[in-house]
């Protein structure tokens, strides 16, 4: 689990199958089997090498994240170490399963501020986007400034301390980006969505819950 508050930004290489990733420095000592958000995408650590690692990729990652496109041209990507339970989350919970890729729309640079507008690819995930909602763009924890009429298009206000420090300054029209989606939306989307009728569950109103159900359910 991450917080989307990048601690750095490194490159990212191709290596046989797997990925080679750098730039750790400032979070490390890395150890074997540490999670580490790469442009938003939870990666393993398989092999440490410099101040980067190697980890290894399944093709759902490759095929739904910019990963693979920019491992071929030693791209730049955001880098987030693994949240501890002791930590603050300044941003919000972002498991670093990407949803999906987004395409640019358009860059604005304002006086004190940039404005990215952008495009799911996939409209299914649109429903999770509202104005001021949370989403995760190439990792980075950001708050939703409005939402076009399609649903599809969202734009988002990017400070310059963000814009700066982080690989949101390489971006440029037409170019995709790593999408995420709240959590919280997405869990309270499939409960919302429940099958009142599956016979597969155990339903439970909640007027039946009571101080002798939740006993029988191990509370006390």
């Amino acid at each position: 689990m991450f917080t989307g508050l990048i601690q750095s930004t490194g490159t990212i290489q191709r290596r046989g199958e797997s990925l080679f990733v750098d730039g750790c420095d400032s979070f490390a000592p890395l150890s074997l089997g540490d999670s580490v958000a790469v442009d938003g995408v939870c990666l393993t650590v398989a092999e440490i090498v410099s101040d980067g690692f190697i980890a290894n990729v399944s093709d759902e990652t490759l095929s739904r994240s910019t990963l693979g496109m920019k491992s071929l041209e030693g791209g730049c990507v955001n880098l987030e170490p693994a949240l501890r339970f002791s930590d603050r989350l300044g941003g919000h919970l972002v498991s670093g399963h990407v949803d999906g890729m987004g395409e640019v729309i358009s860059i604005k640079s304002l006086k004190n501020s940039w404005i990215l507008e952008a495009r799911w690819q996939d409209v299914f995930f649109a429903r999770y986007i509202c104005d001021k909602a949370s989403i995760a763009v190439n990792g980075i924890s950001l708050t939703v400034a409005s939402v076009q009429d399609d649903n599809s298009s969202f734009s988002i206000a990017v400070i310059p301390y963000t814009w700066s420090n982080t690989s949101l300054k390489y971006l440029s029209v037409g170019k995709l980006i790593n999408l995420e989606a709240d959590i919280i939306a997405k869990y309270t989307d499939k409960l919302l969505s429940f099958d009142n009728n599956s016979s597969n569950t155990q339903q439970i109103q909640m007027d039946s819950i009571s101080k002798d159900w939740l006993a029988r359910h191990g509370w006390s």
